[in-house]
């Protein structure tokens, strides 16, 4: 029998080539998968999955809020005038205005900033006001706004205005980079503030008229309120530049008084554990008594929430949830939270899909007198892995205006129906379950 032939180094040369070519991807592929879950492990909460509240206050209390504010850190402040902006044709026009007026100061931050003739014009605003003197401050998340055309920054450099932005990834700082500014906040003169979901692009301008326009809701504000704004964006301004700040001319010299919004300002950054609008969501939750109107951009919740959500239908709340329809830039992230819809349909919650466009409002409110509206999506990346912002209100008008546009919405909605929805197909619940394992990054 002959012995076998030695393998010529020509045979083998393919093979050497092949494992030169995938050594490199195979070594990041494998650096980024430990990253993950170390990332997910680090994140994970130590002993159980849920909350408790044996307590509860009734939101429309002093316990309430009382709890609110000790639990987030910040207090409300009494003596607010607050406007409600639905959609752009009313969001873009007052914002321009109150830029436009800046006399001393102007802050801005946002996540995003994309193009389109909206995003032109605020850039114009701001370069007129810096070349008039005005101290112009632009604070741009480095991944949110990549879209952005960057002779914009330029304009605005060139005019005067400080451009910077937020957390540029870096290697040496990796496991920052999901972790984004995710606020939107402008402050003009210390005086007149703006938050709420609306980004700077062609996407939101208009009234939600067709799939090209969005459905947003932001908020003017003026009043002490607009004090805790200022803080938000000076906090990320302090990072990104090591530059502090005072004065009337930022912080405005407001003094609560008896007319007016009840109003607290609660911003949330990333971090190991519940983050501020984790605890407050949650409390919310739990400690509502009679209804729970909840409008999401982005609805992928951890158990926790759908546990907590659950539980309230299951005392006897009416809880119903206004989620988009077909018409989402993140199809991925719509299949994640399809998955628990049956969990909560089954427990009593109602679930309505908004069709006429993407629908990119964030807020709830709670027994018809608290009420949240700001940046905060309901799912992990708000929770835990961005910096958010949001505005609460306790009474007044917000949480029954609030209340009527939800309203509103439902009308242009599709509610689920429980006994179509558990027979749904197999290759729907198939794309569902293939968005467990990245449920900590939606």
């Amino acid at each position: 029998m002959r012995p076998p032939l030695p393998r010529s180094a020509d045979a083998a040369e393919p093979r050497t080539r092949l494992w030169r070519t995938l050594a490199w991807p195979a070594a990041i592929a494998s650096g980024w998968l430990g990253w993950y879950v170390g990332e997910s492990l680090r994140h994970r909460r130590e002993d159980r999955v849920g909350y408790e509240l044996p307590a509860p206050q009734p939101p429309s209390g002093p316990a309430f809020r009382a709890a609110a504010e000790a639990l987030v850190g910040t207090q409300a402040s009494a003596g607010n005038q607050i406007e409600l902006l639905v959609n752009g044709d009313r969001i873009f026009p007052s914002i321009l205005e109150a830029m436009r007026g800046a006399e001393r100061t102007l802050s801005l931050e946002t996540y995003v900033w994309w193009r389109g003739e909206i995003a032109d014009e605020l850039a114009a605003a701001i370069c007129e006001r810096a070349r008039a003197g005005v101290e112009c401050r632009v604070l741009l998340d480095a991944v949110g706004s990549l879209k952005m055309r960057p002779e914009l920054v330029d304009e605005m450099r060139a005019s005067g205005a400080r451009v910077v932005r937020f957390r540029p990834p870096r290697l040496h700082l990796l496991n920052r980079t999901t972790n984004r500014s995710h606020r939107r906040v402008i402050v003009i003169d210390g005086r007149i503030g703006f938050t709420g979901g609306a980004g700077i692009a062609a996407e939101w301008t208009g009234d939600a008229e067709n799939p090209d326009h969005w459905r947003d809701t932001h908020v003017r504000v003026e009043g002490p309120a607009v004090r805790a704004l200022q803080g938000a964006f000076g906090q990320h301004w302090i990072e990104t530049t090591g530059e502090t700040f005072a004065g009337t001319d930022l912080f405005g010299d407001l003094q609560e008084g008896e007319d007016g919004e009840t109003i607290q300002i609660v911003r949330s950054g990333a971090t190991v554990g519940d983050t501020n609008v984790e605890v407050l969501y949650f409390l919310a939750i739990a400690s509502a008594e009679r209804s729970i109107a909840l409008t999401a951009a982005y609805f992928a919740p951890r158990p926790p929430f759908v546990e907590a959500l659950r539980d309230a239908a299951e005392r006897g709340v009416r809880v119903r949830i206004l989620v988009p329809g077909s018409h989402i830039d993140k199809q991925f992230v719509r299949r994640a939270g399809r998955r628990v819809y049956e969990q909560l349909l089954a427990g009593g919650v109602e679930i309505h899909e908004y069709q006429p466009t993407m629908l990119h409002a964030k807020s709830m409110v709670v027994d018809g007198c608290w009420a949240s509206i700001g940046t905060v999506n309901f799912d992990n990346r708000s929770f835990q892995l961005h910096d958010e912002l949001t505005l609460c209100a306790y009474g007044g008008r917000v949480p029954d205006e609030l209340t009527e546009v939800f309203e509103l919405d439902l009308a242009h909605s599709e509610r689920i129906d429980p006994d179509r929805w558990r027979e749904r197909g197999r290759l729907q619940r198939a794309g569902e379950l293939l968005t467990v394992p990245f449920r900590r990054e939606l």
